[in-house]
């Protein structure tokens, strides 16, 4: 007896092909960038003007924190303000900076950051090295730029407070805080703040009468006769502090001295979470510490003699 052979499945069909993909999304209309909280703060706003008001309006307002038994001189040459885009806190503080050069060279920020750019000082608009912003400030400003290292205390002091007495500026990089204030935070908020006067407390008669002037509102405040540099020694000084502006406010803000001091030394390494987010920047050999820590960058007019 034989016996049929069963019937063969039937063969294995392929599995069917995914489906295609979606059709890319028609690109909406382009929309502006957000602005920073510090962009939405200055919009509509205007700048105090002046040498001397935005300053004492400061001074009215910690009038408790100054010691009565000292001194104080005021002394400011008012820089315009300039409320930076994206990282670029170094280059806005050499713009504004620049405007206290004689004559004012009326320097744009497009020619300060393509200039970066292109000598390779820059990609994004940062600026780790003290060193490339001196060379940047005499390519661009037309300037003397002198770095200086070892930070402010010592025998910087008195140079730095010698350089604002002739109404010159310094660059000043630092850890800012979030109201813009120095702080330490071993380089990780590391920014540029240019400086452009002092308050200084003096030892009673420390100064001459003849060469200075208290201001009428606060009395205990004085300010140098127009075109007089006042004199004083170095062992005199009791208290000090900076004024300072910065590319995320309008405002002048008054610092203690040994606090940016403090902020300026310590600046030792970039944001690990900024060093790990895909983004390219200038780094000079060393990194942050090599570039920044206890630097500074004092701006000369240029005369004929330098």
């Amino acid at each position: 007896m034989s016996m049929e052979n069963p019937p063969l499945p039937p063969p294995l069909l392929p599995p069917p092909p995914p489906p295609p993909p979606p059709p890319p999304k028609a690109p909406g209309p382009s929309v502006p960038g957000k602005k920073k909280l510090y962009q939405a703060i200055a919009e509509g706003k205007a700048p105090v003007e002046g040498d001397y008001e935005e300053a004492l309006c400061l001074l009215r307002q910690r009038e408790s924190g100054f010691r009565k038994d000292l001194q104080w001189l005021l002394l400011n040459k008012y820089v315009p303000s300039l409320i930076q885009d994206g990282p670029q806190c170094g280059l806005v503080a050499l713009w504004m900076a620049s405007q206290l050069l004689q004559p004012p060279k009326g320097i744009s920020m497009d020619t300060i950051v393509q200039t970066a750019r292109t000598k390779g000082y820059t990609i994004q608009g940062e600026m780790f090295s003290a060193r490339d912003m001196a060379l940047l400030a005499e390519e661009v400003c037309g300037c003397k730029a002198e770095l200086l290292q070892g930070g402010m205390r010592g025998t910087n002091t008195p140079f730095i407070l010698k350089h604002l007495l002739e109404g010159q500026p310094v660059l000043v990089p630092y850890d800012e805080d979030f109201n813009h204030e120095p702080c330490q935070r071993s380089g990780h908020k590391a920014h540029w703040a240019v400086v452009s006067g002092i308050m200084v407390g003096l030892t009673m008669s420390s100064l001459d009468s003849k060469q200075v002037q208290p201001d009428p509102t606060l009395p205990w405040v004085s300010m140098p006769h127009q075109g007089v540099a006042p004199l004083w020694t170095m062992d005199s000084v009791q208290d000090l502090y900076v004024l300072a502006k910065q590319g995320k406010s309008l405002k002048y803000q008054l610092w203690n001295f040994g606090v940016v001091t403090e902020s300026n030394l310590q600046l030792r390494e970039l944001d690990p979470q900024r060093a790990n987010d895909g983004t390219s920047y200038v780094l000079p050999p060393g990194g942050v510490e090599m570039g920044l820590a206890g630097q500074l960058v004092l701006l000369h007019t240029r005369t004929e003699a330098s």
